[in-house]
């Protein structure tokens, strides 16, 4: 293939990672009011269902990585973005809070397996030599659909329009994401030698170490996308908290213009270790914004948006060099391990932001819950730079 991203096959992954996270992001910060208004569910309850959610996918992550490293990954990655927009339609007509759980739960299984599936086939149609900038570019899509869905969902729900209006859009947009991800070509993947079933065939053990450094930085992040709009009613920012996530986005893009460069140049711990100072500061801010709303509302106000460009800068950095640093730790044969285990890592710090941010607000505040997770991320920056670092550069396999 030649050294090249803009293939008819690369533009149409991207069209459909955009218009499944679309679909993903728009609900984001609507499910907990929609689990509080029709369901009535107090905080700590809300947490544990949007963890379900987190857990399915989770589970289902390993799996997924050596599936696609066993059969032919455009089947499968079909096969899962099919019922993850089928269950859109499930939640229209969920009558209970039952049957929304169990939706729910399918729907974490075939999100867990459809993004390893994309991040594993978009690796494959890119040239090695450029896989930081490609990747880079196909995290800005799900950045892009960060900066709209979040907004358009907060916009929608505040001008009372129905939930069954808003799981419609999301609907249409990954039906339409389905259509798009069709028509992706991939190259003949020849039958593989099944090798016998190890731990290793589904977590990649090199990548451990980054995957807990991962996991630290993904609770505070599951606090953020799922309850950055309630804490800031709580603390009396009147703004429309949905321009957060556009602003969070547009550090994300802004950041992954350059880093993607970087990684491709060998500077991928360096690229994360900056990025994690920026992410580390900025938690703590947040949590801080409870205590400076008190002395001025528009200074806080200001400062509530100057965080979220500073949260997508720090993790827009982060995203593409944490990638490439688990695909740089595996074979080829075990990309899709190293993804899986990538994401994975992502997951159980997200779904642990979900229990622990609505826990912690359910006995105390939200404010608190922000603190605990800047914390988490102090530490780390301390293991990353201690242990995972190190072990990269002595593991790496390019």
């Amino acid at each position: 293939m030649k050294d090249r991203l803009a293939t008819p096959s690369y533009c149409f992954i991207l069209a459909a990672n955009f218009l499944l996270y679309f679909g993903f992001w728009l609900l984001i910060p609507v499910l907990p009011f929609y689990l509080s208004e029709v369901f009535r569910a107090g905080n700590s309850t809300i947490g544990i269902i949007l963890s379900c959610y987190t857990i399915a996918a989770l589970c289902i992550r390993p799996f997924s990585g050596y599936l696609l490293d066993s059969f032919a990954r455009k089947p499968l990655y079909l096969l899962s973005y099919f019922i993850f927009t089928s269950i859109f339609a499930g939640y229209i007509v969920a009558g209970s809070l039952t049957l929304f759980i169990i939706f729910r739960i399918i729907h974490g299984v075939s999100f867990g397996m459809v993004t390893v599936g994309g991040n594993t086939v978009v690796i494959d149609i890119m040239p090695s030599s450029r896989r930081g900038e490609g990747l880079g570019y196909y995290g800005l899509t799900n950045n892009t659909a960060m900066s709209i869905g979040p907004m358009t969902g907060l916009f929608m729900h505040d001008a009372e329009m129905s939930f069954t209006m808003i799981f419609s859009c999301s609907l249409i947009s990954c039906i339409l994401g389905f259509l798009s991800a069709s028509l992706v070509r991939t190259s003949y993947k020849p039958p593989v030698k099944r090798e016998p079933i190890s731990l290793d065939r589904f977590i990649l053990l090199k990548g451990i170490p980054a995957g807990i450094s991962l996991l630290l930085l993904s609770i505070p992040y599951g606090m953020t996308t799922n309850y950055v709009a309630m804490y800031s009613r709580q603390i009396g920012i009147n703004a429309q908290t949905g321009f957060f996530f556009t602003f969070m986005a547009v550090g994300m893009a802004i950041s992954r213009i350059f880093s993607g460069k970087l990684v491709d140049k060998g500077k991928i711990t360096q690229v994360i270790s900056a990025g994690l100072y920026i992410v580390v500061f900025t938690f703590f801010l947040l949590a801080a914004c409870v205590y400076i709303v008190q002395w001025d509302i528009t200074v806080c106000t200001v400062l509530f948006f100057v965080i979220a460009l500073s949260l997508g800068i720090g993790f827009g950095i982060m995203f593409p060099a944490y990638n490439t640093l688990f695909v740089n730790l595996a074979p080829n044969s075990q990309r899709g391990t190293a993804t899986s285990t990538y994401l994975t890592s992502w997951d159980v710090g997200i779904g642990i932001g979900m229990l622990t941010g609505g826990f912690i607000a359910e006995i105390s505040t939200f404010d608190m819950a922000y603190l605990f997770g800047a914390c988490l991320t102090v530490v780390s920056i301390f293991y990353f730079n201690l242990r995972v670092a190190p072990h990269y550069h002595k593991n790496k396999l390019r």
